[in-house]
């Protein structure tokens, strides 16, 4: 029999794979069920993905249609909003089950992002299958570090979940929810998918499955001193499926290495598990709350009692078990090899590291939007004076644009102050959007800030007028097409019976006669001149303008 690596699932018919019989039993049987639901709870390498390939394959003989959806897959920026999340939710769904994606066709501003998947996949996809739907969802746990999107993600499982009891189209899904750690977020326990549904706990190997998987290495481990072989591998690593069949492995491999040579190194640097250990050293370095608990529990003879949240991250890795309040170390391996590094060292190091990261951070966000998350007005004031010199060293000219949300104290007085912030983020994805369109006219970086309330300001280093003027319409165009409605009871009364913007454009080459204020403060008389037209108007400034006209046609509209 050849053998096969350690590193990856174990295929479909392996003989390298111990089957769990009563617990895929239980599975199976859950699968049959409408609108089921099953969790699968364990560390990393220990076996979850080599058991959903079994399940996957299982659910096609029923036959059922499978979606196998990896959160690790998912950019960072993905989980910065429900509604990123659900797009990408929604669209990987479609893409598996091989259904054009109509996701955003069914986007309502009004009705919540909750309820627009819901009535995505109950109005839509739901009616575009035959059978049931297996729909994975793996690596769960990632998103367990975005509290915010996770709990409504989460509750929206659950909803469907409670669906299902009555809904024919949510009584075709089967979850299945695979991640590998207690959760750690509060979750309201009407809206968690966490105490529903059956729960498996994959269980480590025991020594008599360790002494069969050797078997099947063609190691011979059979009677007194094979049994002894698989205690004392098991007295090291425990039953981690991995640790194990690595073991094994490199055995079957090496004919002249023995066990007990094999586990006398197994904790330094010339041990096979060196690479593996290498990578929990790396994720512990990088959270130097890790090294302090894995000190604290060398110290205390390999047990202690730790802060829930931080025992639930070392269990996620694998590194501890948690009984009742105390933690342990989750074999002797890994206290042995701990026990060797300097983690008091590693944690000061990682201590300063991260300090100066926090320093990095806080002064981007002294620059930035906290809404829109732009630059504010101080970043566009650095901004500007730095690009002053460079454009007039290079003799190229300099537009700024000023640009105001018309009425948008109305809107807010009516709509409210979340509708206000909803749209002040809208209008500054399109002033993005418009502006990288434009990245590649000219040598220099377009920058752009949101001052406060509904004001955003622009410099275009090297952009001409008209250039600028074209940016101008663009965005006064799309803030236009986003058709955010004002309240009904106060349109009448309005320049437009939707959010409109106003903008100011002035542009010049630099010389002693002019200062960035001065520039600025010409910027803003175009825009106030843009508010005397009748708003959703773009204004050049009188002064600063390079000779360009904007078309009659066009100054007003």
């Amino acid at each position: 029999m050849s053998l096969e690596t350690p590193w990856e699932p174990v295929p479909l018919n392996s003989h390298f794979y111990i089957r769990h019989n009563h617990l895929e039993e239980l599975i199976y049987q859950e699968l049959h069920k409408d609108g089921s639901l099953i969790r699968i709870k364990s560390p990393q390498k220990t076996g979850k993905t080599s058991l959903v390939l079994r399940l996957l394959a299982y659910a096609k003989t029923i036959p059922y249609h499978t979606v196998n959806l990896d959160f690790q897959l998912a950019e960072e920026g993905i989980f910065t909003s429900l509604n990123k999340l659900l797009l990408w939710f929604g669209a990987n769904v479609s893409q598996q089950l091989h259904i054009a994606s109509m996701i955003k066709e069914y986007y309502d501003e009004f009705i919540g992002e909750k309820v627009n998947c819901t009535i995505y996949f109950q109005e839509y996809l739901l009616k575009q299958v035959n059978k049931p739907v297996v729909l994975v969802l793996n690596e769960l746990n990632r998103l367990f570090e975005y509290p915010a999107v996770a709990q409504d993600f989460l509750a929206l499982l659950r909803s469907w979940y409670e669906e299902a009891k009555h809904n024919d189209g949510f009584k075709q899904l089967r979850f299945i929810l695979v991640y590998s750690t207690e959760i750690y977020i509060h979750l309201n326990i009407n809206q968690s998918p966490f105490n529903v549904g059956l729960p498996v706990n994959l269980p480590e190997f025991t020594v008599e499955q360790i002494q069969h998987l050797a078997n099947v290495h063609n190691l011979n481990w059979e009677g007194k001193v094979g049994k002894s072989n698989a205690f004392e591998l098991h007295a090291l690593v425990g039953g981690h499926p991995y640790l194990i069949r690595l073991t094994l492995y490199d055995l079957a491999m090496h004919s002249d290495n023995s066990l007990n040579y094999l586990l006398e190194q197994a904790p330094t640097i010339s041990g096979i598990y060196s690479t593996y250990l290498r990578g929990l050293l790396a994720q512990v370095t990088k959270n130097p709350e890790f090294a302090a608990a894995l000190q604290q529990l060398i110290n205390n003879g390999g047990k202690a009692r730790l802060n829930h949240l931080l025992a639930y991250k070392l269990q996620s890795l694998g590194l501890v078990n948690i009984n009742n309040l105390d933690c342990t170390f989750s074999c002797e391996l890994y206290r042995k090899y701990f026990s060797y590094q300097n983690l008091a060292e590693l944690n000061v190091w990682q201590y300063m590291k991260n300090l100066q990261q926090d320093n990095q951070y806080l002064v981007q966000l002294s620059n930035s939007d906290y809404i829109t998350t732009l630059g504010n007005e101080r970043y566009f004031e650095t901004s500007l004076n730095q690009v002053w010199s460079m454009v007039a060293e290079e003799e190229a000219p300099l537009s700024l644009i000023l640009l105001d949300i018309d009425h948008l104290k109305i809107f807010n007085k009516y709509k409210g102050w979340e509708s206000g912030n909803s749209s002040i983020q809208k209008v500054a994805n399109v002033i993005h959007d418009v502006t990288i369109s434009f990245y590649t006219v000219g040598t220099f970086t377009i920058r752009t800030a949101r001052f406060g309330g509904g004001e955003f300001g622009i410099i275009l280093p090297g952009r001409t007028p008209e250039i600028a003027f074209d940016i101008a319409e663009s965005i006064r165009k799309q803030v236009m097409n986003l058709a955010i409605a004002h309240d009904n009871l106060v349109m009448s009364g309005l320049s437009a019976p939707m959010l409109t913007v106003s903008l100011g454009i002035a542009s010049t080459f630099i010389d002693d006669d002019i200062s960035p204020n001065r520039l600025i403060q010409a910027t803003r008389n175009a825009l106030y001149q843009s508010k005397r037209n009748g708003r959703n108007s773009i204004s050049f400034s009188t002064i600063y303008n390079c000779g360009f006209d904007i078309p009659s046609s066009q100054t007003q509209y």
